[in-house]
């Protein structure tokens, strides 16, 4: 039996500005979309096979969790370009057995582990 491949990831956040510029610090290139009389949001490509979502939430709507991790190629230019992004450093970047590792916190408060092996 294969393995099924994640390819789509969508966040739903009530500050869509906010957060498509956080990811697009960690080197995410965003285009806006809109289907149909769907709501505009951005979706940008995390690799050939995987998309990222990020669409708007509404204040009525439960905020569920995520927990998201990105891989890095040059982890100590990434966390500058997250804090000027308005990123909270929570864990500045030390060795761990996955390889260097840092945690910051995006605009909606969701702690986002950025790794470099």
């Amino acid at each position: 039996m294969a393995i099924a491949k994640l390819n789509l990831l969508v966040i739903r956040t009530r500050h869509i500005e906010r957060l498509k510029n956080f990811c697009s610090a960690l080197g995410i290139v965003f285009q806006a979309e809109q289907h149909g009389t769907g709501p505009l949001h951005y979706a940008g490509n995390l690799s050939d096979e995987l998309v990222l979502e990020i669409y708007p939430l509404a204040d009525s709507e439960i905020d569920g969790t995520i927990r998201l991790g990105f891989l890095v190629e040059d982890l100590n230019r990434t966390i500058a370009a997250l804090e000027a992004a308005g990123a909270i450093v929570l864990t500045w970047p030390r060795e761990t057995k996955w390889g260097l590792q840092a945690i910051v916190r995006d605009p909606d408060g969701t702690r986002i582990e950025v790794l470099q092996k």
